[in-house]
């Protein structure tokens, strides 16, 4: 049966790190990577460009939920991202405009190396608060929060779709 479990996960060190480093978005597009196995093996060709975004502090989190429905015979990950971008300026608030009516996918680098695709599917739905705080410790900046659903936890790219993908970052 194609559900039936196939491997055993052993006792692993002390040696993660948790948080992410960078997110790169790119416009929504159809099948951007071949998936096999939980894992990004090739890039379309169609994917000719993607933003980086460099994440600074903690605050700065993916998640994912996945959940199966033994009633309806389904299951769906939900993908959360939140992102806190310190600074505010007319170009970004151009550029989350844009993001906030976009179905816009990415790329999660993680401190661990790991790059994750997410969105995939569906791309994510987008909310921008810009937000100039109280205190003067406080934000200003912007909260990101990116929502998007699929059926199975984002993949990892493999190292030459790694490689093929961060060829096409523009450059900040």
């Amino acid at each position: 049966m194609a559900c039936d479990l196939t491997k055993s996960r052993g006792k692993l060190c002390k040696e993660g790190i948790s948080g992410n480093s960078t997110i790169y978005l790119y416009n929504d597009l159809r099948d951007p990577f071949t998936i096999a196995d939980g894992e990004a093996t090739a890039m379309n060709a169609g994917l000719t460009e993607n933003y980086s975004y460099e994440l600074v502090g903690d605050a700065n989190t993916l998640e994912q939920s996945m959940v199966g429905e033994r009633a309806n015979g389904t299951r769906i990950n939900t993908i959360t991202l939140n992102l806190v971008l310190p600074k505010m300026s007319a170009a970004d608030n151009a550029e989350f405009n844009l993001l906030a009516a976009s179905f816009a996918q990415c790329v999660v680098k993680t401190r661990n190396g790991e790059y994750l695709v997410c969105g995939i599917d569906d791309g994510f739905d987008w909310t921008i608060v810009a937000n100039t705080g109280g205190a003067k410790t406080d934000l200003s900046g912007y909260t990101v929060t990116g929502v998007a659903t699929t059926n199975t936890l984002a993949p990892v790219l493999d190292e030459a779709t790694r490689d093929a993908f961060l060829a096409v970052t523009v450059a900040p």
